[in-house]
């Protein structure tokens, strides 16, 4: 027996005065054993630290609209080697209820390349420990010799016909997050009931089993494959099937941006930009490379705009470029900026980018499709948060448009619905940025969003076009859709459930606003209890969604605007919408609207003065 282990059998026998606490503490003590995570809860219970021991050790991590996400670091709700060994002990006993043949099938495992020194923790390792718990229960796993982005786990999952995959991934958070993705054998993110069932599991098998904290198994295993260069190969090739006018990519004088992000994308999004006949996009040569520590941008989320790339639009104007686009660090996400005329940048927001992709999307769809090719049977999806301006499409063109709740889980498992009834599903985003084209990957993609918007602005560039001028085309066709996303950073979360109980509760008990500031309301549709006023009976056609807080209000002046907890960060998000016809071109007149309405809502709905919520810093 080492030091360590006498250090910590001193430490477990200290009682905190908390019969629950002491058993937390004797539990982490037993089972970790990663030196770094057990020193900082070895530490805390030292120094009689016991309201931070019970925040880290009495509670546990729960699947929100990604998975499960949080800090790196020591404690029960949070990210590290021993809760991602329960999770995957938890995984294993529920898989093997679902599957006869799981261990025929087997399992997915990809990661980013976040890492955090002070907990000795990083993706790759975290991704070790979670095939290395399969490996010593015989399950074969597919472990990416190497990082990959998130897009590459659901597909791998429906081509290598797994049970089930995980990827190591907090995509766009702060650096000192991690989480863990799970996605089901249909290639979509999990949705309930699986993902409580899997949290069932997961509580009756804390305990770390024999070989789960061998990670030497996945260089040993006869069970171990690799599926980086197969899964790679056959992505691209699937890649091609949306690649519609590949000799004049080949031809064009644009010259493309990209930046990574610190992240993963790089590699990936030259391959893509290879498959589609394009010249290599020129890359941020201080954002190519992996880097866990973002050191180049304030917060490594290319939806926050100008001010986080800046290093890319720097590069485009020396480069003589008038197209950037930006993936995440786990390239599942995509924004894009185009030089204007007047030499600004222009970045355009993920319902903006929806209206062009949705455009692209149908139109390339008509003109390649067979004259008995039926509309009838074409789909577009958006979440009920994101722009309504596929709707409008959908109602000019023919063709169905239906919403999800929020989270691309709920889009993932839609499609594949519309896909095994013999549906064609064209185009899905919501609009945090993420975008899928086409069905090959039923997940956001920011590999195959990045090369689509570059075929689309080099298509438009010979119809002496830029992506703005297009985007206004479409709204002119189908109507302005004027939209504004912001958020509230609010760290307390009584505060946030007294924001959203007070809407609830407005002017009297069980009664919702009628009114906000000087705009009427219509109609309001809250999910968390199932309400919608816009229905006969009052119920909502959307399901439920106990766990997470979202009320949406629809104006008499045709805003519908929506107020939401994140489910992967601190905050109290805003997403606001004007919809108007074709002929109601009157842009500014739309725009002030709905910044007036904007400004109510905050005022008397949120009021972030009095329940000291942070602005978002621009």
């Amino acid at each position: 027996m080492g030091d360590g282990d006498v250090n910590s059998n001193l430490l477990i026998a200290r009682s905190t005065g908390d019969a629950q606490l002491d058993t937390a503490v004797g539990q982490w003590l037993s089972w970790d054993k990663n030196p770094k995570t057990k020193e900082q809860i070895e530490n805390l219970v030292r120094n009689g630290m016991n309201k931070e021991l019970r925040d880290r050790l009495c509670c546990r991590l729960t699947f929100g609209t990604a998975g499960l996400r949080s800090a790196m670091g020591a404690g029960f709700c949070y990210i590290n080697d021993l809760t991602v060994i329960q999770s995957t002990q938890g995984m294993y006993k529920y898989l093997e209820r679902c599957f006869s043949d799981f261990r025929q099938r087997g399992f997915v495992v990809g990661y980013d390349t976040r890492g955090q020194v002070t907990s000795s923790c990083s993706s790759k390792r975290l991704a070790k420990l979670t095939a290395a718990v399969l490996l010593a229960k015989g399950v074969p796993v597919y472990l990416f010799s190497k990082y990959v982005p998130t897009p590459f786990v659901p597909y791998a999952v429906r081509q290598l016909k797994a049970a089930a995959g995980v990827m190591i991934t907090a995509s766009h958070n702060r650096k000192e997050d991690n989480g863990y993705k799970v996605y089901w054998e249909n290639g979509a993110q999990i949705t309930s009931p699986h993902d409580k069932e899997i949290l069932k599991c997961i509580e009756e098998c804390v305990e770390p089993w024999n070989g789960s904290w061998n990670e030497n198994l996945v260089d040993t295993s006869p069970l171990t494959r690799d599926p980086l260069e197969e899964i790679s190969k056959i992505y691209m090739e699937d890649l091609k099937k949306i690649c519609y006018h590949r000799e004049l990519n080949t031809k064009t004088n644009l010259k493309f941006i990209h930046t990574s992000f610190h992240g993963v994308g790089h590699d990936y999004v030259q391959l893509a930009f290879k498959a589609f006949g394009f010249k290599p996009p020129i890359p941020v040569p201080e954002q190519k490379d992996p880097d866990p520590d973002f050191s180049t941008v304030k917060c490594p989320n290319p939806e926050e705009g100008e001010s986080v790339l800046e290093l890319s639009l720097r590069l485009a104007e020396r480069e003589s470029a008038r197209v950037v686009v930006a993936t995440d660090p786990d390239a599942d996400r995509l924004a894009v900026a185009e030089l204007q005329e007047n030499g600004r940048w222009k970045v355009f927001t993920g319902n903006e980018l929806a209206a062009l992709f949705g455009w692209w999307m149908f139109r390339s769809w008509k003109a390649n499709s067979s004259k008995e090719a039926d509309v009838k049977n074409v789909y577009m999806l958006a979440t009920t948060v994101s722009s309504k301006i596929l709707k409008a499409i959908a109602l000019k063109e023919g063709f169905h448009f239906e919403e999800t709740l929020p989270g691309f889980k709920w889009i993932g498992s839609r499609v594949k619905d519309l896909l095994d009834n013999g549906k064609e599903v064209l185009f899905a985003f919501e609009e945090s940025i993420g975008f899928m084209c086409g069905t090959a990957v039923l997940d956001k993609d920011g590999v195959s969003a990045a090369v689509v918007i570059a075929e689309m602005a080099s298509y438009l560039e010979t119809k002496n076009l830029t992506l703005a001028q297009q985007l206004t085309e479409i709204y002119e066709m189908y109507g302005y859709h004027i939209s504004k996303t912001s958020y509230f950073l609010c760290y307390e979360p009584p505060t946030i459930k007294r924001v959203f109980e007070k809407l609830r509760n407005f002017d009297s008990p069980k009664s919702y606003p009628k009114s906000c500031g000087a705009y009427g309301i219509l109609h309001v549709r809250d999910v968390t209890t199932g309400y919608d006023s816009s229905q006969l009976n009052k119920k909502s056609v959307l399901p439920t969604s106990k766990n997470s807080q979202m009320i949406t209000f629809t104006f008499q002046n045709g805003c519908v605007a929506t107020l939401r907890t994140s489910g992967t960060e601190p905050k109290i998000k805003y997403y606001a919408e004007m919809c108007a016809r074709p002929e109601q071109s009157d842009k500014t007149f739309l725009e002030e609207q709905l910044q007036k309405v904007i400004e109510a809502l905050i005022e008397n709905f949120l009021e972030p003065s009095k329940n000291g919520l942070i602005w978002r810093s621009v």
